[in-house]
């Protein structure tokens, strides 16, 4: 295959290639008669269809796919040949007044970062474990979870349900144009706004009270955003939970079939440490990525994969801004304010990735067994789970990917040089 590799600047380059005419046709051909042997199409028996009916119905589509095959096996063999470090995915084009075969990718290189010294790193390593005091914490929250509720004459405070009928009024204009809306919420959830949820506590069933509320820019009821509004209040039921009591039903509840209250601490203990496993991860994948970014920050990087990872960076908060409610209008260059991240997550992943190669890392099935079943483990249905992801070529390739992070980060941390420092289980999962 003939192959020229041009340098369009520092990190880029531009390979030319052309595919093999020969090959093509005859993988094309061959698909078509296979599929020709089994292909069902009314008027012709199994078998017995035309060349030229098959190829007018499935040679588009199969030229198509074979192409797509060859080039990604000529480009691979193009990078393969000139030892190429690939930074992101290349663009494939046709090359310009070519026969048809001839191509033209555009793509960016991994920088050189010179000699990777793992050992001149310090990084602390957190530690943790779940104690008795963490299962109990755990049981707490889980009857609060199942709490009930009662009626009670005295004033909400923390902690209370608070049923209300609300209406708003900013400068003559007012939601709803008529009577009240209804609504209920637990004081000190958070889930309504804080000056609101404040003016509340301290009320009785059948208080009403109006509180001037100074809402944001990006407020969910568009016509309140970014103005001061009068909320008028009625208190209409004043709630307090009771708890259940951890008894054989309740445990029950949790998928422990016993009953057993023994059996119930064992589960929270191997919930709470798979948690705390995952956190501890995180929080070395983060002190491991602040020493690469510090020794490294120097280092020139792919322009092209920068500005990828900042508009996903951007695409993520936008779109978790409107699940949480909020209006959002961004502008074309709204990816701008999040090139620092990017330049940090691109230099951290390109350095993992490198650390790997040059040390010859490769993934290690068993560990990717282990986090699988880990992942399964929090469902009701573990197998089914573990079925979707063998079953899903993408899912399966993310789950590598992260497994094999892991993996070099955890080589990293054991090479450099490190300090342990102890957390408690609730010091180390408030990342």
């Amino acid at each position: 295959m003939q192959v020229s590799v041009e340098s369009l600047g520092t990190l880029e380059r531009r390979v030319t290639f052309r595919l093999p005419a020969d090959r093509l046709e005859n993988q094309v051909g061959a698909r078509l008669r296979e599929i020709a042997r089994g292909a069902r199409i009314k008027g012709f028996r199994p078998g017995k269809v035309p060349t030229k009916v098959i190829e007018q119905r499935y040679g588009a589509q199969v030229r198509a796919e074979v192409l797509d095959e060859l080039l990604r096996e000529g480009f691979g063999q193009a990078v393969r040949e000139n030892a190429l470090q690939i930074a992101g995915s290349p663009r494939i084009e046709p090359a310009p007044e070519a026969d048809g075969l001839s191509y033209v990718a555009t793509f960016e290189v991994v920088p050189d970062f010179g000699e990777i010294d793992v050992a001149r790193l310090q990084v602390i390593r957190h530690t943790a474990e779940v104690t008795d005091a963490d299962i109990d914490a755990m049981i707490e929250n889980l009857r609060l979870q199942r709490r009930g509720w009662q009626a009670v004459e005295r004033p909400a405070q923390a902690g209370d349900a608070v049923e209300i009928e609300t209406w708003s009024q900013a400068d003559g204009e007012r939601i709803p144009a008529e009577g009240t809306e209804r609504g209920a919420s637990v004081l000190g959830s958070g889930t309504m706004f804080p000056a609101v949820e404040n003016a509340l506590l301290g009320m009785s069933a059948g208080e009403e009270r109006t509180v001037e509320v100074e809402f944001p820019a990006d407020w969910r009821v568009p016509q309140f955003a970014g103005r001061k509004v009068q909320v008028h209040l009625k208190v209409v039921k004043v709630s307090e939970p009771v708890l259940p009591e951890v008894d054989a039903a309740f445990i029950r509840s949790f998928g422990v079939k016993s009953g057993e209250l023994e059996q119930f601490r064992a589960d929270i203990r191997t919930n709470l440490e798979r948690e705390l496993k995952g956190a501890l991860m995180t929080r070395l994948r983060r002190e491991v990525g602040e020493q690469l970014i510090a020794a490294y920050s120097h280092v020139e990087l792919p322009p092209r994969l920068v500005e990828n990872e900042a508009r996903e960076l951007a695409r993520q908060a936008i779109e978790q801004a409107r699940r949480q409610g909020r209006q959002v209008n961004p502008p074309a260059d709204a990816h701008l304010e999040f090139m620092d991240a990017a330049r940090k997550r691109v230099l951290v992943g390109l350095l993992v990735g490198e650390v790997a190669r040059r040390n010859q890392l490769t993934l290690d099935p068993r560990r990717v067994t282990e986090t699988l079943q880990l992942i399964a483990s929090t469902y009701e249905e573990p197998q089914q789970v573990i079925e979707l992801y063998r079953n899903d070529p993408q899912l399966m390739a993310g789950l590598q990917a992260r497994v094999m992070e892991e993996q070099v980060i955890d080589w990293i941390a054991d090479r450099a040089q490190h300090t342990e420092q102890k957390l408690s289980f609730g010091e180390a999962i408030r990342l």
